[in-house]
């Protein structure tokens, strides 16, 4: 675009006129100009904190095309439709696409026609994408998702690692590599894979205060997840992540017999049944994804109310970037997650059986023990989230711990209790048991593989009726998520570790997280996360403005957020602009959209009044 132009635009002059906003937010002026004086940029800023405007801005000021890699091959039509909307002249080159469309974006890019072009990594392995990079006139290289480099990250992939080269092959052209989360070890990672050393860095902050994260016990989670959706969220879209595909299909038919409108998503549908499903959360209201983590990463639907986990993330850096898919618009949303014993069974067996050497192993295990801690916390959930990430944080009064706060209590005899009966199991019958057999030689529980193996004869049958069976697998859990016991094999035996020693022999103490007793009704939302109220006056307009922008979006084959996004709607709404320059002055509406969409929307809303 800054080609098309007599005189190079200003970074302002492009956010008003392109993209219809009067100022800049946090550090994007600063990381915009960073990049536009043709310096390298590394950003870590939570989703839905405008990192899209940090490189896209550069590439309509400088001169040439931007050139954005990006592993989200399935949404990159739908991120060249979002520009194109706006008057940006946008393209992709992926797999997806024939022999033709291809040539067309070539020479589009050639012939500086292009404002941005998209590529996934795996074409920059291709010679003929790297010569056709030669010929044309770059402005910059955006690697987005830049997280994908880092081993230590949960989302790993090799060919970004060749992302290094970039900066060998064309040294003048600035880089800007994005991501929505990273702890100081990933940030290192990323910064010394990309050869970004002389880059600046810009940590935004983390905290999402419109999500109310909140963690419960398991316990029939596919009724807990209903109750959730029916109490909270009906009518809403929202993500449920499985573990695996067969929990993701069964999750979805539950739902759906019980009329929540539910799509699967997971890496074992054909690649059409993928994109179809992706493509209707994406277009239409209400609907629930259930899925595995194979979906998400992009999604830019700002009207996603919840994201509910049914099993316990592998990571903390997972846990966060899954959850802000939730509430990119700034409006109340939740982050809900199922967490029981198994899990942390599960969680234990895989990392033992996993592929790759021992440090592969202590990496995994260091994440799992970072996602338990926040599990257990009786802390303020955010205050854990945002320490994870080095950041500080204070009590939120938006997450279950401050709204209803967990008591901690003194679990040490419990636990001796506990690891007793696991050492004389051992020592005298020289067999181990998963969590079940245990706690029923604790209760006092004569079941039939009880009595067969005579456990009911050891000293320590019974001892432990001071708790109710929930409470004693809660003790077991929280021991499993303090390293003071340990699971092996196919069964989830539970074994000793070193810990265990120390609280049995030693005099370590042990303080156990006890749940509060919540009432069936959600959790009161904070008044920090009150929703934008609109005045009585303007519901119908506003709903209107939604009909029309539904038919808009369908006729156009867009996601509605596509024409405007909601904050939009509502603004419009309140103000009821009555002349094509007042609209003109509406948030979020670029001079493109004015001409494309003002003499509509100024007609609806005359049928309105």
């Amino acid at each position: 675009m800054a080609s098309a132009e007599t005189e190079t635009p200003t970074a302002l002059d492009v956010l008003r006129r392109v993209f219809g906003y009067d100022s800049f937010r946090g550090e994007q002026e600063q990381i915009i100009g960073q990049v536009v004086d043709g310096g390298d940029a590394l950003v870590l800023m939570p989703t839905g904190g405008g990192k899209s405007l940090c490189y896209q801005i550069p590439s309509l000021v400088r001169e040439g095309t931007g050139v954005v890699i990006s592993p989200l091959i399935a949404l990159m039509q739908d991120q060249v439709d979002a520009l194109r909307n706006l008057g940006v002249r946008a393209g992709f080159l992926n797999s997806t696409q024939g022999f033709d469309e291809r040539r067309e974006t070539e020479a589009a890019f050639l012939s500086g026609e292009l404002d941005l072009l998209y590529l996934a990594p795996e074409r920059l392995r291709v010679e003929s994408t790297v010569q056709l990079l030669d010929r044309g006139t770059i402005a910059l290289f955006a690697i987005d998702e830049a997280h994908c480099v880092s081993q230590w990250g949960h989302d790993f992939r090799p060919d970004y690692l060749a992302l290094s080269e970039l900066h060998e092959r064309w040294p003048s052209v600035p880089r800007i590599a994005l991501t929505a989360t990273a702890t100081e070890a990933t940030h290192t990672e990323i910064a010394s894979r990309l050869n970004l050393g002389e880059a600046r860095h810009f940590v935004a902050s983390f905290d999402r205060p419109n999500i109310q994260y909140r963690i419960v016990g398991k316990n029939e989670p596919k009724r807990q997840l209903l109750q959730l959706l029916r109490t909270e969220h009906a009518g809403d879209a929202g993500i449920v992540y499985c573990l695996s595909r067969a929990s993701v299909e069964k999750t979805a038919e539950f739902l759906v017999q019980n009329g929540i409108p539910a799509v699967p998503y997971h890496a074992g549908l054909d690649a059409r049944t993928r994109a179809e499903n992706q493509s209707r959360f994406l277009r239409e209201d209400g609907l629930v994804v259930v899925a595995t983590i194979a979906f998400g990463m992009g999604i830019d639907k700002p009207d996603v109310r919840f994201v509910a986990h049914l099993d316990l993330p592998k990571s903390v850096e997972g846990y966060y970037q899954e959850t802000g898919r939730a509430g990119r618009d700034g409006q109340p949303s939740t982050a809900w997650l199922a967490y029981g014993l198994q899990d942390v069974v599960q969680q234990r067996k895989m990392i033992d059986t996993s592929e790759g050497d021992q440090a592969h192993r202590r990496r995994l295990s260091a994440h799992l023990d970072a996602m338990l801690a926040l599990c257990e916390t009786v802390e303020c959930r955010r205050v854990q989230l945002l320490n994870y990430f080095g950041q500080q944080g204070e009590r939120c009064g938006n997450c279950d711990t401050c709204l209803t706060p967990p008591e901690s209590w003194e679990g040490t005899v419990p636990a001796q209790k506990l690891l007793s009966t696991v050492v004389r199991l051992l020592n005298e019958r020289n067999q181990k048991f998963g969590a079940g057999q245990v706690i029923d030689i604790l209760l006092g529980r004569s079941t039939p593989k009880i009595t067969q193996h005579r456990h009911d004869q050891l000293k320590v049958f019974g001892i432990g009726t001071e708790l109710k069976d929930t409470e004693w697998r809660g003790v077991v859990r929280q021991l499993l998520a303090q390293g003071l016991l340990s699971v092996e094999g196919d069964y989830g035996t539970l074994v000793l570790t070193p810990g265990s020693e120390e609280v049995l022999y030693k005099g370590r103490q042990v303080r156990l997280r006890r749940e509060p007793e919540r009432a069936a009704k959600a959790v009161a939302k904070s008044k920090k996360a009150a929703p934008v109220e609109l005045a009585d006056e303007a519901v119908p307009v506003f709903e209107r403005l939604r009909a029309w922008r539904a038919a808009a979006a369908k006729e156009q084959g867009v996601p509605a957020y596509v024409i405007f996004h909601d904050a939009t709607l509502r603004q419009i709404a309140t103000e009821s602009p009555g002349t094509l320059a007042e609209l003109g002055g509406v948030s979020g509406v670029g001079e493109n959209k004015l001409a494309k969409y003002g003499e509509q929307i100024l007609e609806t809303l005359a049928a309105v009044s």
